[in-house]
């Protein structure tokens, strides 16, 4: 199982077993008195839209605040009554009523399904908790459920980065020191192409830069809405002028590597080669059978074994440039680009 799935199904499932004792002292005293159940996630009271229910042992919690406290996002098809929450790499359906849930293309076992209750999606939550890792606990005393997720603070800080209150380069610091260089932090989620939603080990929580130079951390989530930046940048320059050496120092020609160079770096801050046949050095080689968006494809051309650059944009399209008649464009990876094919590089 992974670190993603565990984040995102410690929200999904919890029963009323075990004694869990040792979590009662650091529970509010004024609520031993009361028998409304209550939930907390890593010492934290979740707030919910309607109160948890106790079906034969099993605590049944409205969804959509649990998830939303973890980043999740929710689908709801309100037709048939089915949730789908996706998370980085994990995606999980469950159709209420069911007596099993969908995770990843694997059927995982409710043992009490969900149900409708005064039009609040009420989820079972312990089973795919536990299982996926995550510390649930019963308090009698409280009438408290206490999930404890497992964070692993799996990411390196390898430049000093601000820890800020909002995705946004100017919004307020939540810490008045910079995160260093090997920092531990936990993704808790990717908030867009630029910006990871992190929690420190110091329990601060806040938005660091996603650029490849600040942090080791990758996913395929962050990898798809950087190549999609990345695209939707390079399209800007639909019609800017070839010139056979042009400047990397203005954006007002382009050849094919310096217009490969400037995307990368005016949107992620990667530095790469000036030249074709040393971009081709850089990232991971990959098939052509495996290509995805933002991947570099590498031609042969003017009698060069390699002279040309392109950016793949999904769906058989490249963007590049390399005519004074054409000039930056879009076009199909087909005929003569598929004939004087040589490799391809993934740089994200």
């Amino acid at each position: 199982m992974t670190k993603r799935t565990t984040a995102i199904l410690s929200l999904l499932t919890l029963s009323l077993c075990g004694s869990g004792a040792a979590y009662a002292d650091a529970l509010p005293q004024e609520q031993t008195a009361s028998q409304t159940i209550s939930v907390y996630l890593d010492g934290k009271q979740l707030p919910t839209e309607a109160p948890p229910l106790n079906e034969d042992g099993t605590v049944l919690v409205p969804m959509r605040g649990l998830f939303e406290a973890q980043g999740a996002a929710l689908s709801w098809n309100n037709t048939d009554k089915t949730v789908t929450a996706t998370k980085e790499d994990t995606t999980l359906t469950y159709q209420m009523g069911a007596t099993a849930a969908d995770l990843n293309g694997e059927s995982i076992n409710v043992a009490v399904p969900g149900r409708i209750t005064d039009d609040s999606a009420m989820i079972p939550l312990r089973m795919v908790s536990e299982a996926l890792g995550n510390t649930v606990d019963w308090v009698p005393g409280t009438q408290s459920v206490q999930i404890s997720s497992a964070v692993i603070y799996e990411t390196s800080i390898l430049r000093g980065v601000t820890l800020r209150s909002q995705p946004d380069a100017e919004s307020e610091p939540v810490t008045a020191e910079m995160l260093s260089a090997g920092t531990k932090v936990h993704v808790v989620s990717v908030a867009d192409a630029l910006w990871l939603k992190v929690k420190t080990e110091d329990n601060q929580t806040g938005y660091i830069s996603a650029k490849p130079k600040f942090t080791d951390y990758t996913s395929t989530s962050l990898a798809d809405k950087q190549a999609a930046a990345l695209i939707a940048y390079g399209k800007t320059f639909y019609g800017t002028p070839y010139e056979f050496g042009a400047s990397t120092d203005q954006t007002a020609t382009f050849d094919c590597s310096s217009f490969v160079k400037r995307v990368f770096e005016d949107v992620l801050s990667i530095e790469l080669p000036r030249v074709s046949y040393n971009q081709a050095k850089e990232g991971k080689e990959v098939g052509l059978d495996k290509l995805q968006p933002g991947d570099l494809l590498f031609f042969t051309a003017r009698g060069l074994d390699i002279g040309h650059v392109a950016i793949y944009a999904g769906n058989n399209q490249i963007l590049h440039t390399y005519s004074s008649k054409l000039n930056v464009h879009m076009e199909a990876f087909d005929g003569q680009w598929k004939d004087r094919f040589v490799t391809a590089r993934r740089i994200l």
